[in-house]
């Protein structure tokens, strides 16, 4: 058995879909009427349609999950984000963890929390880039000194 899709509930799927194209660049797989599926396995139903097949009335955007996605070039991100034409809401502005990630965390549309970070690979390379010796990149992100030879 493998995961195949992770689907979210949305309000206004044309809206959704134009959020997730814009700013992460999927496109549309298969388009059902109210059901679309989206390059990366993410699925975004109506919650009209949610409601019919399941019964239940969906709690949308309540920010108990989190889509994570990884972007290198966080600067550039942020601008992307902030040039958006519509709303962003930030759970957090860019920051960086202990450990030396980069993040942002935003909402969609419809209040789903979304994690943009630096692939742990792209911050080992970063540290030896600005100095850091292997040694010291491995204690500042946490991890073991061979998997950071292997990075670099």
């Amino acid at each position: 058995m493998k995961l195949k899709n992770i689907l979210i509930v949305v309000d206004d799927i044309e809206r959704s879909r134009k959020f997730y194209h814009d700013l992460f660049g999927m496109n549309v797989v298969v388009n059902f009427d109210g059901n679309m599926i989206l390059t990366e396995g993410l699925v975004l139903q109506d919650k009209k349609i949610w409601a019919r097949l399941t019964g239940v009335g969906p709690v949308v955007g309540n920010a108990d999950a989190e889509l994570y996605f990884e972007e290198n070039d966080m600067d550039s991100f942020v601008q992307k984000l902030a040039a958006y034409e519509g709303e962003i809401r930030y759970l957090n502005p860019l920051m960086e963890h202990d450990w030396g990630q980069r993040v942002v965390r935003v909402y969609d549309p419809d209040g789903h929390v979304i994690e943009v970070g630096e692939a742990m690979e792209h911050v080992v390379r970063r540290f030896i880039d600005g100095g850091m010796s292997p040694e010291e990149a491995a204690a500042r992100t946490q991890m073991p000194l061979d998997k950071v030879r292997e990075m670099i």
